[in-house]
């Protein structure tokens, strides 16, 4: 019975072990492309994370959006993407540059949320400062004088 289990668990594991080299698509897309692709992929599915229902609400799906504007379809990508990821090398270069191009644009949209909080600041100080010329301080009521002539000497 051991026996029939090793040879069950090695033939399993033999078969498991397919290094075929993947054909090489017609239609394949070119690294900048994938890098373009993969990006959009990526933005798209960090603000389907944040909000979900205002991209559905403004009608953008985000995995048919990202193939209506590089022109692609589901298939295209997914056999670039299975061609690209057996070649480890070439796949690493397009997450490089995947990763540089997310950076540079994580600086660009860093200043500008930088400027827009700066913004937001100096607007909430000059309503603060508005408000504060605008509050009317009331001057305290002089006291009623009394006068003691009018009141008999007990």
């Amino acid at each position: 019975m051991k026996k029939i289990v090793i040879i069950a668990v090695a033939l399993i594991m033999m078969s498991c072990d397919r290094t075929e080299k993947p054909p090489v698509p017609d239609n394949l897309l070119s690294k900048d492309q994938m890098v373009e692709v993969l990006y959009d992929v990526y933005i798209l599915n960090a603000a389907k994370g944040a909000s979900k229902i205002v991209l559905e609400k403004n009608g953008i799906f985000p995995e048919d959006y990202v193939f209506k504007k590089h022109n692609i379809d589901s298939l295209q990508f997914a056999e670039s993407n299975a061609y690209y990821g057996f070649y480890v090398d070439e796949y690493e270069s397009i997450m490089g540059k995947l990763e540089e191009k997310i950076d540079a644009n994580r600086e660009k949209y860093q200043v500008l949320i930088d400027q827009e909080v700066e913004n937001r600041k100096r607007r909430q100080d000059s309503i603060k400062k508005l408000a504060d010329t605008l509050t009317v301080k009331k001057k305290p009521k002089p006291a009623n004088r009394v006068d003691y002539k009018d009141y008999p000497n007990d």
